[in-house]
């Protein structure tokens, strides 16, 4: 993405969590660690299943009163039920604002000029009344805008941005190895880790407990790390459930497929530097591993 460029995301859902008890009750259930999320600080999180299984991942800002977090639209409903069911007797109200926001994509580059001009040096800055934070994951994806329409398109015009297909975001989270499209097939399916919330920095390991915390850190004290999930390159449709076949040996599932695929692959047995590298095969179509991790 070029510095004059902006990308509308319309698949996102934003959440509100306000409240006297928002910021305990956060803390208690997601990966990472909420005292990092202040005006000048956001994050990128997960909400796991008690079995440390993958549920739902979210950036979370702070706003007044308590924090916004920017989900999946699809998957934004479960995630406001599964909020809710912790709930329990906190001081904390749960909201769905998606129809009142839109996230925008900028690149690093233009975001770093706004934040020279705010005379900011923060990852997380309030550009003309709106959220802007570097993406937590991996700078490479650029700067969101966490904004209403009408104000994101005074700012579109202030900043002389051009608006551009999504696809050029997309393409480039799957080179990467960030899944975007398809999360819902991703639900219990790999544990947190294997979903390489460690490397995106979605997990706090120095925290306190949260949901799934159990499993989580048992896995990375005795380095049970086994499969891992990895975008794929073909130009041959492939299908959700089909295995993935280093010659005659499987050694992955497809969880998510085209335009993005992405498969949860082994490490071991056979190692992974074996085949990380070879031609791969799904039924009859020749599949390659994009290695990031």
């Amino acid at each position: 993405m070029e510095k004059d460029q902006i990308i509308i995301l319309d698949s996102r859902g934003l959440i509100s969590v306000t409240g006297d008890d928002a910021k305990e009750f956060l803390q208690n259930i997601i990966t990472n660690d909420i005292e990092k999320v202040n005006k000048n600080n956001s994050i990128y999180s997960a909400l796991l299943s008690p079995q440390g299984k993958y549920l739902h991942e979210f950036f979370i800002v702070n706003v007044d009163k308590g924090y916004l977090i920017d989900c999946d639209d699809k998957s934004k409903e479960d995630l406001i039920s599964n909020l809710s069911k912790y709930k329990l007797r906190s001081k904390v109200e749960i909201k769905d604002l998606s129809s009142d926001y839109v996230i925008g994509i900028i690149n690093l580059e233009k975001f770093n000029e706004i934040q020279a001009e705010a005379g900011k040096s923060t990852d997380t800055i309030i550009y003309r009344e709106s959220s802007l934070f570097i993406d937590p994951r991996k700078k490479e994806l650029g700067a969101r805008i966490l904004s209403s329409l009408e104000k994101l398109h005074l700012t579109i015009k202030k900043l002389n941005l051009k608006i551009i297909d999504n696809s050029k975001y997309f393409n480039d989270a799957h080179n990467l190895g960030i899944p975007e499209k398809g999360l819902l097939n991703l639900k219990e399916q790999l544990f947190g880790l294997e979903a390489n919330f460690e490397e995106l920095n979605a997990i706090d390991f120095k925290k306190g407990c949260y949901i799934g915390q159990e499993n989580t850190a048992r896995m990375k004290l005795k380095n049970k790390l086994r499969r891992r999930l990895l975008a794929l390159k073909t130009n041959e449709e492939i299908k959700i459930g089909d295995d993935l076949n280093f010659g005659e040996i499987k050694i992955g599932k497809i969880l998510i497929n085209n335009p993005y695929p992405f498969a949860l692959v082994k490490l071991f047995d056979p190692n992974f530097s074996d085949f990380k590298d070879k031609e791969l095969y799904c039924g009859n179509a020749k599949v390659k591993i994009i290695n990031n991790y």
